[in-house]
């Protein structure tokens, strides 16, 4: 099994879907992903994600009127060190580039606009598709299984 490893200072942006599996304590992602935390907690690198993420997890909490789970993702959206950025014009407009000239899905392209907007040099998803960005590194969860 891999490991989520940084140089220090690096900027690390994370999509959805890591955030879902920490909060969550996915058995499959789980072993990879609590030493990422307790390095954030160390401050070794800098967490970056869109406010767009706060939107995403909190849908299917919702949905199941789980309140227990809705606080978890706030409180770890909006009260660690991560970093919650807003969606700017700018990420607007890069998102919109992204999804003209490389057919990305929009929440798709306002998450790599807001990576791109603080210039993270890693992106950490479970998706696929992000592996079409050229200008950082992605990671995918599934491939450190």
């Amino acid at each position: 099994m891999g490991q989520l490893v940084f140089p220090l200072n690096t900027k690390v942006y994370l999509d959805t879907s890591p955030i879902i599996y920490s909060v969550e304590k996915h058995t499959d992602y789980w072993q990879i992903l609590a030493p990422f935390w307790q390095l954030l907690k160390a401050g070794e690198f800098e967490v970056y994600t869109s406010e767009l993420t706060l939107l995403e997890t909190l849908v299917q909490p919702i949905k199941q009127n789980n309140q227990i789970l809705i606080s978890a993702y706030e409180n770890l959206l909006i009260q660690t060190d991560i970093r919650l950025l807003p969606i700017s014009l700018d990420v607007l407009r890069e998102s919109a580039n992204l999804r003209a000239k490389q057919n990305f899905k929009t929440p798709d392209a306002i998450h790599a606009s807001t990576a791109f907007s603080v210039n993270c040099e890693y992106f950490v998803t479970n998706d696929d598709g992000f592996k079409r960005l050229s200008n950082i590194n992605v990671i995918i969860l599934n491939d450190l299984i």
